[in-house]
């Protein structure tokens, strides 16, 4: 018997050993980079495949990617060591930041701009002409981790001191642009992005014109909110700086690339990359002050 609880430790051991010698970045230890599954992850999946063999000639290491089904996921996934780099939404961020000290390096561009908006709709037959008018009416959000589809909107209201009188959360923007489309609800909060110089709109309810082709006509924005900084490439508080260095270059090479400008374009709908501090989200840490969301809470949710 002794001899047998003998050989497993020794056997316990020598694995241990060898995850321990296998260098981040090996066939046996690759680096793991997580993508925050706000679109299908079928479209991050497929899309991905070619930036992981840029990374992989650009840096000479190997990297994995995970996909999982939320953005609590991505952020514990900092903490159990399993995500080494993430692209993640801003407020997945904040809570990334301040539980496991991940921080971001890099913010995305999007139609030009580093940041982008909320904004609140009505149907146009609901009577709403302004953030007053929402009093007591039937409201969608998207879900309590969005920026643009809850928080900031829910900070509009509040200052307004305004109270519907029923809210759900419909998970995804284009649900929630639906659901006013089809007058399910009164109003709704979604992302707003501003249209193109040709007039073409690129808010959430570009989302569903494929299926709806009048719901520019049928469906108005109320109000934007403020500014909000875009999604941030978060990497591990402990990731080794050579890493770091070789996965930033060998990104804003590949997507100065056609292929990368198109990967990034059908992913998460990005023209390019900044860089970017954590200080550059301190407006957003106030704003979750503001509204009293306790990070904590959403991380056991």
């Amino acid at each position: 018997m002794l001899t047998r609880i003998c050989a497993i430790v020794f056997i316990a051991a020598t694995l241990v050993s060898c995850v321990n010698n296998d260098k981040l970045g090996s066939k046996n230890n690759p680096v793991k980079l997580y993508f925050t599954p706000s679109v299908d992850s079928d479209t991050i999946a497929s899309n991905s495949t070619d930036f992981l063999k840029f990374l992989e000639k650009e840096t000479g290491l190997v990297f994995k990617t995970g996909i999982p089904t939320n953005y609590i996921a991505v952020v514990e996934a900092f903490g159990s060591k399993r995500a080494d780099i993430g692209v993640m939404n801003s407020f997945g961020y904040i809570m990334a930041n301040s539980k496991y000290g991940a921080e971001a390096k890099l913010r995305v561009i999007r139609y030009g701009h580093d940041y982008y908006q909320g904004q609140i709709i009505a149907h146009v037959d609901s009577g709403i002409n302004g953030i007053q008018d929402l009093e007591g009416k039937k409201f969608a959000f998207t879900d309590p981790s969005s920026t643009s589809g809850y928080m900031f909107p829910l900070k509009i209201m509040r200052d307004a001191k305004v109270n519907p009188s029923n809210t759900t959360f419909a998970i995804k923007h284009d649900n929630v642009v639906t659901m006013v489309y089809q007058k399910q609800v009164d109003a709704g909060a979604t992302y707003y992005s501003a249209p193109s110089s040709s007039g073409e709109i690129r808010d959430a309810r570009s989302r569903v014109k494929t299926q709806f082709p009048d719901v520019e006509d049928k469906v108005k924005i109320i109000t934007t909110t403020e500014k909000i900084p875009n999604d941030p490439f978060v990497f591990r508080k402990d990731l080794p700086v050579e890493i770091t260095t070789k996965f930033i270059a060998a990104l804003k090479k590949y997507i100065a690339t056609e292929a990368g400008k198109t990967v990034f374009k059908n992913i998460y709908s990005v023209d390019g990359i900044i860089e970017t501090t954590d200080d550059d989200y301190n407006g957003l840490r106030e704003m979750i002050k503001s509204v009293d969301i306790d990070i904590e809470k959403q991380l056991k949710n």
